[in-house]
């Protein structure tokens, strides 16, 4: 492993609280320590309260002229949304993964709902500007990646995650993290 690999899994590690600290944390405050990481420049950052927002649980597909998710859920709640441009010659993927083994580090307080790499995911464009909404994140198809995790905390969240890299200088991590209503997660959705 290149020595640049290992500083970006130990500072991230350190940032995001990997450890038993970590499994007790606030998935608002991953994001909190996500945007300290000193790789990471913040491009835009947002809350609202949504309803019926659009959660994608597959690629993104045109069919008979509309772009769409075969499979995907609507639901209600505060919507937090991050999108940092990760620089310093470290990739979004690699600071993707590093999220991602922190999710996985939570045991049955996270199950991943779905993933996609690279072109599988679908356009690239159409996740830039109809789902997301920022254009930053168009780039190269097979260098995007999305994750769509189920979080458990005291109150029931889904996290998105979507790395996009347009060049090795413009990388972008989008990341949405929505506090699911307490009547809807109470319904069991």
């Amino acid at each position: 492993m290149k020595p640049q690999h290992l500083t970006i899994m130990a500072a991230t590690l350190l940032l995001l609280g990997v450890g038993a600290g970590a499994r007790a944390a606030d998935p608002q405050q991953w994001l909190q320590q996500l945007g300290n990481y000193p790789h990471a420049v913040t491009v835009d950052s947002s809350t609202a309260v949504v309803v019926d927002h659009l959660i994608g649980l597959d690629s993104l597909r045109k069919v008979r002229g509309v772009w769409e998710f075969e499979d995907s859920e609507r639901l209600s709640g505060q919507l937090t949304r991050h999108t940092w441009q990760i620089i310093d010659g470290f990739s979004s993927i690699e600071v993707m993964a590093e999220l991602e083994a922190m999710l996985a580090q939570q045991g049955e307080g996270s199950a991943l709902l779905f993933a996609c790499d690279g072109r599988a995911c679908g356009k690239g464009v159409q996740w830039a500007n109809r789902i997301f909404r920022q254009r930053v994140l168009y780039g190269r198809e097979d260098l995007q990646r999305y994750r769509v995790y189920r979080i458990s905390n005291n109150a029931d969240y889904r996290l998105l995650i979507y790395a996009a890299a347009r060049t090795a200088d413009r990388q972008y991590l989008h990341v949405e993290l929505l506090q699911i209503a307490a009547d809807e997660a109470s319904d069991g959705l």
